[in-house]
């Protein structure tokens, strides 16, 4: 018989993202978390059992800075994995506060696995080669033309761009930080959640993520972030953000509902500037 949540567990989320197959929760306050299968490569960033081996190796619930909810069980079954973890009711976490959390998360020193994710945006821009490339953005009249001609010249650059990222330190990194993944705080540690692109990446990756999705100023998140050289950081933010707010408006101008990528990205247009002349 094919896998069915319980009729007594309460929807968080219906599914969407990588490998999601919805999210519940119980009446004994328990979170459940439906996995589907996907991609087995388990160092692509899609790799499908990512969450799950972050749930088995308990590798994040002790980090300092950040954390994943603690979890109780994993099920396997011929039709996907179901997590059991914590709920959280922690209230909002403040985009600075996510900001430092990142700092300190990224100092952790782990062992990595096979299972870390180690280069989604490569993995990102080859799926955008395969697609021809951000050809929409080039003739996008609701993309101003200086936010088209940068956009152009990062996609141009975008293997030297891949190339000096690989030379910035390497931390580690949640792989999709957003305020809607921040589920509370434990101390001054933030608990989050949907780490399936977990894994290593270019310092300033993950607040270049929360760049995108807040209002706040690039020199405040980096001053918060307060690891490392600040220089450093903020290149690694401003070249993640960038090609990250480019390839998601292209992608969205031939979608049915394009959401607020192109609103986002022209909002960013210096900091893509600041990608391409840096």
């Amino acid at each position: 018989m094919p896998w069915q949540p319980d009729s007594t567990w309460s929807p968080l989320t219906p599914g969407s993202g990588i490998s999601n197959g919805g999210v519940w929760r119980t009446p004994d306050g328990l979170v459940v978390k439906r996995l589907l299968p996907g991609a087995e490569n388990p160092a692509h960033y899609t790799y499908w059992r990512r969450q799950a081996e972050v749930a088995v190796s308990r590798l994040l619930e002790t980090t300092t800075g950040l954390r994943a909810p603690r979890c109780f069980r994993v099920e396997h079954d011929p039709d996907g994995i179901t997590l059991w973890t914590e709920a959280i009711d922690g209230g909002a976490v403040e985009v600075i506060d996510a900001a430092s959390a990142l700092g300190r998360f990224g100092a952790n020193a782990l062992e990595p696995a096979d299972w870390f994710a180690r280069q989604v945006l490569r993995d990102r821009l080859a799926n955008d080669e395969g697609r021809g490339g951000w050809v929409a953005l080039e003739s996008a009249a609701v993309v101003p033309e200086p936010v088209r001609r940068s956009g152009a010249r990062l996609w141009s650059r975008r293997h030297a761009v891949l190339a000096e990222l690989d030379r910035l330190p390497q931390t580690l990194v949640h792989g999709d930080f957003h305020p809607l993944n921040l589920l509370g705080r434990d101390g001054d540690v933030v608990i989050a959640t949907d780490w399936e692109q977990f894994g290593i990446g270019p310092v300033g990756f993950d607040l270049g993520y929360l760049l995108l999705s807040t209002d706040h100023p690039l020199e405040k998140l980096v001053a918060a972030y307060r690891v490392g050289d600040a220089e450093v950081v903020r290149r690694g933010t401003v070249l993640t953000a960038a090609v990250t707010a480019v390839a998601r408006a292209a992608w969205s101008l031939g979608q049915p509902e394009p959401g607020d990528h192109v609103e986002r990205l022209v909002r960013l247009a210096d900091v893509v500037a600041e990608a391409v002349e840096g």
